[in-house]
């Protein structure tokens, strides 16, 4: 039996991208979804990025962008010059929530393990140890043995946070980056995920990107009134920060 799992994260409000990767999911038939986190902060649509994620009845956990909707944006987790904007984007992301959506957020777990077929799936946001630290794609083999490898023992490890995805092999272990549904940095303006297909022989992995329309949504963020429209429609043009 052929099993194949999709990994979605860091969708950042932006419900059009969301869509667009489901569907590509929908035809490549993966009835199984897990989500490692951000879904709303950042984008012209919280509400609707959370209720197509609810809906999917996939594993979902937390990240640092989940956090900071349930409780703001502190001092240490960016640049000081950058806290009062962050804030003001968390308050409107906020004031576009219910406050069980609010309770969903704070609730959701920091970790993810799966088996299947003997392989054991290990994810997380950022790092198992934090929703914040970054691990860059290019981290030397002894940072991600400290950082991540030490910390559980599987064959796959997943993470996301950083939205560059990559995929690197240490001593006979996978490390994978699945980018960002809505906001990638890597300068390619489409959407990524990452799928892993396991049977009875082995397992393969891979990084898919979609497009989807960035025009539709750099509008939507000037309709809704975004706090920090310009940056981020600049984001979505360029696929950096």
């Amino acid at each position: 039996m052929i099993v194949k799992i999709a990994f979605i994260s860091d969708i950042h409000g932006n419900a059009v991208a969301l869509e667009a990767v489901l569907e590509d999911i929908k035809k490549k038939n993966i009835e199984k979804i897990c989500v490692l986190g951000d879904i709303c902060y950042r984008g012209p649509e919280p509400k609707r990025s959370l209720e197509l994620i609810q809906s999917l009845q996939a594993e979902v956990i937390k990240g640092n962008a989940d956090e900071w909707v349930v409780r703001g944006v502190r001092q240490g987790e960016v640049p000081n010059g950058a806290i009062e904007m962050m804030n003001k984007e968390r308050e409107w992301i906020f004031s576009n929530l219910e406050s069980t959506d609010i309770d969903y957020l704070s609730q959701l777990p920091t970790e993810l393990h799966l088996n299947e077929h003997g392989i054991e799936i290990f994810a997380f946001h950022a790092t198992p140890t934090s929703l914040f630290e970054v691990i860059p794609q290019n981290a030397e083999d002894s940072l991600l043995h400290e950082k991540v490898l030490s910390k559980k023992d599987a064959t796959i490890y997943l993470y996301a946070h950083i939205h560059k995805p990559y995929i690197r092999y240490i001593n006979s272990r996978v490390i994978m980056n699945i980018g960002s549904v809505g906001l990638p940095f890597d300068g390619v303006t489409k959407a990524s995920y990452g799928i892993i297909t396991i049977d009875e022989s082995g397992f393969s992995t891979s990084i898919e990107r979609v497009d989807y329309d960035t025009e539709k949504v750099m509008k939507h963020y000037r309709e809704v009134g975004y706090p920090n429209a310009d940056m981020m429609i600049q984001v979505l043009k360029n696929g950096r920060i």
